[in-house]
């Protein structure tokens, strides 16, 4: 059976990028990396996707007149190494709404936190400052509302006393980098189903798992 091509957009260092880049050596994985895409010319994930054999390409935003004309030649190059599902993996980009519309269905994104909670930037900050107990990180489909698109699956981490937004973040990292390519798995095999707004996994029993980790 052949492997699912999933094109991941960067901008920076890549982690999760790199989390998945390193799940695919298994060859029992069912995905693949076909490509990496950075809007930043200078992000370390580009060359970190290089060494690893993956194809990677810089297309700066700024070259472009507007969001969608940049979404639009970012599709396109995904499209050329035949992209069946797009990975966000610290894309600090906000796209147009053609883009989700375009990949409806077919493209998510990590974000270091328990959405609905704590959307936009500085989460883990946010955490602390609304003094929640715990908190986590949601791989959740892109729509062209910022981080409210329908939950695949979440991964908690307790909120530690004394954490600062630093550890805080370190943690949940950790999970994060467990929690993508577990969903990536799910949707190589075709377990994954968005019915009405909400999302379906097959063998797991419900939609919206919540993985608690023994990782403090």
């Amino acid at each position: 059976m052949a492997r699912l091509k999933v094109g991941i957009l960067i901008s920076g260092r890549g982690s999760n990028m790199a989390a998945l880049i390193e799940a695919t050596r298994d060859p029992s994985y069912p995905a693949e990396i076909a490509c990496v895409v950075s809007n930043v010319a200078s992000a370390a994930g580009l060359e970190i996707a290089r060494k690893a054999g993956v194809a990677a390409v810089a297309i700066p935003h700024k070259d472009f007149p507007d969001r969608e004309s940049f979404d639009r030649a970012v599709s396109d190059e995904l499209e050329k190494h035949g992209v069946g599902l797009v990975a966000l993996a610290g894309f600090m980009r906000i796209q147009s709404p053609w883009f989700p519309q375009h990949w409806a269905g077919q493209i998510i994104n990590i974000h270091p936190s328990l959405l609905p909670a704590f959307k936009g930037l500085h989460v883990q900050q946010q955490a602390l400052d609304a003094g929640a107990r715990i908190s986590g990180c949601t791989v959740h489909f892109v729509t062209p509302e910022l981080d409210s698109g329908p939950i695949i699956a979440q991964a908690a981490v307790p909120v530690l006393a004394g954490d600062t937004a630093g550890t805080l973040a370190g943690r949940i990292l950790r999970q994060e980098h467990r929690l993508y390519p577990l969903v990536v798995r799910w949707f190589a095999e075709g377990r994954v189903r968005l019915t009405a707004g909400r999302v379906e996994v097959d063998g797991v029993p419900q939609g919206a798992t919540l993985l608690f980790s023994p990782d403090p």
